[in-house]
């Protein structure tokens, strides 16, 4: 028999081979590594999924209006001389369809002599009567028409103290300073009315 070959009884008798550590400890890195990757790309899958949130609706502003009521616009309509009736008219008719970004609206009475514009509404009102201005009341000239204004809790109310007829603007606080609404106004005042020609001495450039 050959001396190299053994017997099965040595062969059992040989201690097991020690397990290797070192490919065992790879293994549990590689899958401590793996889990979280895996988790992280099934996030971002389920996130690219998901609907995106709608866009927040811009906030109606002076620039921005929101939608605009159809309603007339309550107004009143005092009775006009024969001279302020022909003028107000001869103002209504060239008004602008639109006062910046506001569109004209209807309303409740005098079409002839009333306007509004946006919503809230901003009012033109012709033929109303002219305030007394006093010496030290201050006066602001837009476009060669002079206004003089009262500050209301939601509007401020200018009105034309140099023409033959008066007009009135009412703008709400909401759309900011009011002189720069009175800007467009102002130039059809010039094109339609007729300077008084006694406007007090604080209208001046």
């Amino acid at each position: 028999m050959d001396e190299q070959t053994q017997s099965p009884v040595a062969q059992a008798d040989r201690p097991a081979k020690a397990p290797d550590r070192t490919n065992r400890s790879a293994a549990l890195i590689a899958t401590a590594v793996a889990v979280p990757v895996a988790l992280l790309v099934g996030a971002l899958a389920l996130s690219n999924l998901a609907p995106e949130e709608p866009a927040a609706a811009p906030q109606p502003s002076a620039t921005t209006p929101g939608p605009v009521s159809t309603a007339p616009v309550e107004m009143a309509a005092p009775q006009l001389g024969e001279r302020q009736a022909v003028v107000c008219r001869a103002l209504l008719s060239q008004l602008p369809d639109s006062i910046r970004e506001l569109p004209q609206r209807q309303v409740s009475a005098g079409p002839e002599q009333n306007a509004a514009y946006g919503d809230p509404a901003l009012t033109v009102a012709c033929g109303g009567d002219a305030p007394e201005v006093k010496p030290d009341d201050h006066l602001y000239l837009v476009n060669s028409v002079c206004w003089y204004a009262v500050e209301g809790p939601d509007v401020t109310e200018l009105t034309t103290v140099d023409r033959e007829t008066a007009v009135t603007l009412r703008v709400p606080h909401f759309y900011g300073e009011a002189l720069q609404w009175a800007s467009p106004v102002s130039a059809t005042i010039v094109e339609s009315i007729r300077s008084s020609g006694t406007a007090p001495s604080g209208c001046t450039s």
